[in-house]
C-alpha cells in the first residue's frame, strides 16, 4: 500500500494500491474524515465515505464488479461498521443493504428512463457491471437534515435541470451534487439546453454561498471554491458564445478557442450540438 502526500491538495492523502483500478484520497476535516474513490470507470464516477468516531456512511457505490471489490476492500479495512448508505443517482452496489435515497429518487429509479440506462449498460458492459440492489430504500425529503456517523447530512433540490438528484451539505464542509465541479469542458449529459446553463449555474453559485470547503459528486471527485468559480464562469462564457453563434461547427470552434487548452476538447461539438438544437 502506497501513500503519497500532495502539498497543493491542503490535507489531503492519496492511497493506491499495488494493481488497483482505481484510487483513494482521504480529507482531514473538521470532526470527520472523506475518503473519495476514483473509479476510473468509463462514467468517470467517484464513490465516497465519511468516517465518524465511530461509524460510516458510504455514498454512491461503484457500478462495475471490480471497483465494488476495491471499495468493500477498502471499507472493511477502515474497522468500522457502516451506518448509512446514501444513493442519490448512482444505486451501484448496495446489495441487500438498506438505502437513504433523496425525494423522488427512489420513483425515478424504478421508472423506465433509469431502467433504460441501466439496461444499456448491461448491454454494453455484461457481466462486469453489478446486479441492482434488492434492500429497503428510505427517502429523504427535501428540506430535511439527518445525523449519521456523528455528522449533519442537509438534503436540498440539486439543479433543476438534473431532477430528481439532490444537492447535500455534509458537516457543513462537504457540498455534494451529482455532478462534480471539474476544469474541464461540460458534457451534453449535463447541459444540453439554454435552461439547463442556467439551472447549473444557479445550483454552482448556491454550492459556493454555503460555506462549504470542498466540493464532491457522483461524476468527478474532490474540488476546491475556486473549481466552482471556474465552472461559473465557464457556464456564462457558454451563454454568451451560444447567443453569438448559430451553427455547431462555429460554436464548437468558438468554445476551444475561448478554453484551448482545457480537457475534455473531443467532446465539445456533442455539447455544441445538443445546446444549439434546444435553442
Amino acid at each position: 500500500m502506497k501513500k503519497i502526500l500532495l502539498p497543493l491538495m491542503g490535507l489531503a492523502t492519496l492511497t493506491a494500491p499495488a494493481n488497483a483500478k482505481g484510487r483513494f484520497e482521504t480529507y482531514d476535516l473538521q470532526g470527520f474524515k472523506l475518503h473519495v474513490y476514483y473509479t476510473h470507470d468509463a462514467m468517470d464516477n467517484a464513490s465516497y465515505i465519511i468516517e465518524g468516531a465511530q461509524t460510516l456512511v458510504t455514498m454512491e457505490h461503484p457500478l462495475f464488479k471490480e471497483n465494488a471489490a476495491e471499495f468493500d476492500a477498502y471499507i472493511a479495512g477502515l474497522g468500522k461498521p457502516v451506518e448509512q448508505r446514501i444513493a442519490d443517482y448512482h444505486v451501484g452496489t448496495t446489495g441487500p443493504h438498506d438505502v437513504a435515497m433523496a425525494e423522488g429518487m427512489p420513483r425515478f429509479v424504478a421508472g423506465p428512463v433509469y431502467d433504460g440506462i441501466m439496461r444499456h449498460f448491461a448491454h454494453a458492459f455484461g457481466d462486469t457491471i453489478v446486479d441492482m440492489p434488492t434492500g429497503r430504500t428510505e427517502e429523504i425529503a427535501f428540506g430535511t437534515t439527518h445525523q449519521w456517523a456523528g455528522v449533519p447530512f442537509a438534503f436540498a433540490p440539486g439543479a433543476s435541470s438534473d431532477f430528481p438528484a439532490a444537492s447535500i451539505l455534509i458537516g457543513g464542509q462537504l457540498y455534494y451534487t451529482h455532478w462534480a465541479p471539474a476544469r474541464a469542458h461540460m458534457s451534453h449529459l449535463q447541459i444540453n439546453s439554454p435552461a439547463a446553463i442556467e439551472a447549473e449555474k444557479a445550483e454552482a453559485e448556491k454550492a459556493l454561498s454555503s460555506g462549504a470547503e470542498l466540493f464532491i459528486g457522483g461524476h468527478g471527485g474532490a474540488a476546491r471554491a475556486d473549481t466552482v468559480r471556474f465552472k461559473i464562469d465557464y457556464l456564462r462564457t457558454l451563454q454568451r458564445l451560444l447567443d453569438e453563434n448559430d451553427t455547431p461547427e462555429t460554436l464548437t470552434a468558438a468554445i476551444r478557442a475561448a478554453w484551448p487548452k482545457l480537457p475534455g476538447t473531443e467532446d465539445v461539438p456533442a455539447l455544441a450540438e445538443a445546446l444549439l438544437s434546444a435553442k
